[in-house]
């Protein structure tokens, strides 16, 4: 098997840096490119990564390729997941992830060594940063690359999860315990993924130690209540989109990309879903794509 890359073995040490948001914080880490100067500025993107992800997975892995390219990158962990903050573990909540993206721009907007900066989501934070954009007017660019792009009626038996979601919660409110369920499992019907999936499945890969298997029951209604194809008619921002007909619902890649208010393109790839987190080949063609649409947009 080719060697995989990882965002733990780079190349890169990255900076650990805390950000403010909502009533917590987010845990990030901060890629800057290998010939950094202070007194210069660069594009900068704040990168999420897929469902139930942390920082150390494929988040980092582009926040790492887009250093190498001369585009600051900061891979975050969504509240409730790794090291940030929240009450409530592997909480799945669209809301909030798109307003740690916001806060994460922020945070890049005040460093005096950045001149524009955007959001890259990669799997579901394709969605994120969609939400993210159609209400931050501050989202100077936005790219995705294997966007998982929600909107009702695509996630299978929602009715069915939405109700355990509700009795999870009524459990929660009575005992104070969280129901999880795994994320993926490659057989499990209880899981929300089993679809086969052996990027999670490998130490080598993606089943690093600050990942944990699991979401929360409760978070299903509000899981469910995310529409990147409805919330795509308000992105005005220059967006690039990078996916491929293996890899996720690539017909809602087309609605999105159908939808977008601004100036936009619709590239398609090669390779499955998986590949576009860690296949060296497949990871930097798509890193080249959208480092120069960042390096466009926001210098």
């Amino acid at each position: 098997m080719a060697q995989k890359l990882s965002a733990l073995t780079n190349g890169f040490a990255p900076q650990t840096v805390e950000i403010p948001s909502g009533d917590g914080q987010i845990v990030a880490h901060l890629y800057l490119p290998e010939d950094h100067d202070a007194s210069k500025r660069y594009p900068a993107v704040a990168v999420g990564g897929s469902f139930s992800s942390v920082k150390e997975q494929m988040g980092g892995i582009y926040a790492g390729e887009m250093a190498r390219r001369g585009v600051i990158g900061l891979a975050i962990d969504y509240r409730n997941y790794g090291q940030s903050s929240g009450a409530i573990r592997q909480y799945e909540d669209p809301n909030s992830k798109a307003a740690d993206m916001s806060a994460a721009l922020r945070f890049l907007k005040s460093r005096s060594d950045v001149s524009g900066a955007g959001l890259l989501g990669v799997c579901t934070s394709g969605t994120t940063v969609i939400e993210a954009a159609a209400n931050d007017p501050g989202v100077g660019s936005v790219a995705t690359v294997a966007g998982m792009f929600v909107e009702s009626g695509v996630i299978p038996h929602a009715e069915r999860r939405v109700a355990e979601g509700r009795a999870a919660t009524e459990k929660y409110e009575k005992t104070g315990i969280v129901d999880t369920i795994p994320a993926y499992h490659p057989y499990s019907r209880k899981a929300v993924n089993t679809v086969p999936m052996p990027y999670y499945l490998s130490a080598k890969r993606g089943n690093v130690r600050e990942w944990r298997n699991e979401f929360a029951v409760m978070a299903w209604g509000d899981m469910l209540s995310a529409d990147a194809v409805s919330s795509a008619s308000r992105v005005t921002a220059p967006t690039l989109m990078v996916h491929s007909r293996f890899a996720s619902y690539p017909g809602q890649a087309r609605k999105v990309h159908e939808r977008l208010a601004g100036p936009k393109e619709l590239y398609w790839g090669k390779g499955q879903h998986f590949s576009f987190y860690d296949h060296p080949g497949q990871v930097r063609d798509t890193a080249d794509r959208v480092a120069a649409h960042f390096t466009a947009t926001l210098s």
